[in-house]
């Protein structure tokens, strides 16, 4: 394989470990990927080729709809000279009742990476525990650690690094909001949570929150989270594979968390709009706050990119 080019060459040992949450790494590793990610966007805005993974085999393997990560992995693998293989568990014997631990078995024989975009945080989990090659995580519904990647680059470009920010967010208490208290803790940022009563956090991501300190505040004052916040971010009120039956319900108890011009005009006055998408128009943002100056929600989109081909040249061997 070609070498990472001096300013993304290996100062941890990433090579062949699973990515299956930030809560496995520390905030330099982090740093680090993210760093990567930055080299690898100024190639791509530069056409520089970076082929680094020329030859790889990289299997697809999605359970839930997608856009964003479907075309941003499949870009990045290309980018880097690999070949994707997208795998529908429909037209596979998974959908005859094999057992994970046998597909994966069978998949490590052919695959050098296996990118998942699943359902129980314990799916990614069993097919890493049955094979040797990296199997990182496009998102479960604990946690989104390529999203994660991505807000946290977005944040930097916006706000630059080892800033103490606040960071509002109103939405799904869901695998990106559980992804962005994880960011938040690893980088120090004061991180408040709008949501009405009853909504909290998966337990498992508040003990990581508990034992590492993070200034994590739930409120149900959405105007107390967006005062002097530096960072806006909004996500759907019925999360994909979550609580959809439920969103009659979620939409009466969320009126009155839409982030809209007016109650934003708390906020600091150079914060940044942010959005993992998709997003809905007229429920938890208005269109003149996510097509508005503040918002950095394309750049935001884009760096799903960026920061998924930092973990694909970084991790798989």
């Amino acid at each position: 394989m070609t070498k990472l080019p001096p300013a993304t060459r290996m100062k941890f040992s990433f090579k062949g470990r699973d990515f299956l949450t930030l809560m496995d790494f520390t905030a330099k590793e982090v740093e680090f990927i993210v760093d990567t990610a930055i080299e690898f966007k100024r190639k791509w805005a530069t056409k520089e080729s970076h082929e680094y993974l020329k030859g790889r085999t990289i299997g697809m393997l999605f359970e839930k709809p997608s856009t964003r990560t479907r075309v941003s992995f499949m870009v990045a693998i290309a980018h880097l000279g690999a070949h994707p293989f997208p795998l529908t568990p429909q037209v596979m014997q998974l959908s005859r009742g094999e057992p994970i631990k046998d597909t994966a078995r069978v998949l490590d024989r052919y695959l050098d990476g296996l990118v998942i975009r699943t359902f129980g945080q314990e799916i990614v989990d069993e097919y890493a525990k049955y094979m040797r090659i990296p199997v990182i995580n496009a998102l479960t519904d604990l946690t989104h650690p390529c999203q994660g990647l991505a807000d946290l680059m977005t944040i930097w470009e916006k706000k630059g690094k080892h800033r103490k920010l606040k960071i509002a967010y109103v939405g799904d208490i869901w695998n990106v909001c559980h992804t962005l208290m994880v960011v938040s803790t690893l980088f120090g940022y004061n991180m408040h949570i709008a949501r009405p009563k009853g909504y909290d956090a998966n337990a498992r991501i508040m003990e990581y929150v508990s034992e590492k300190g993070g200034e994590i505040t739930f409120t149900e004052d959405l105007g107390e989270a967006l005062k002097d916040a530096d960072v806006v971010y909004a996500n759907t009120w019925h999360s994909m594979g979550g609580p959809e039956a439920e969103k009659e319900k979620r939409l009466k108890d969320w009126k009155g968390y839409q982030v809209n011009i007016e109650n934003t005009k708390v906020c600091k006055r150079d914060f940044i709009f942010m959005h993992c998408l998709p997003g809905y128009r007229g429920e938890e943002m208005t269109d003149e706050v996510i097509e508005g100056p503040h918002s950095v929600v394309w750049e935001q989109a884009e760096n799903r990119m960026h920061t998924e081909k930092a973990v694909l040249a970084l991790f798989i061997p």
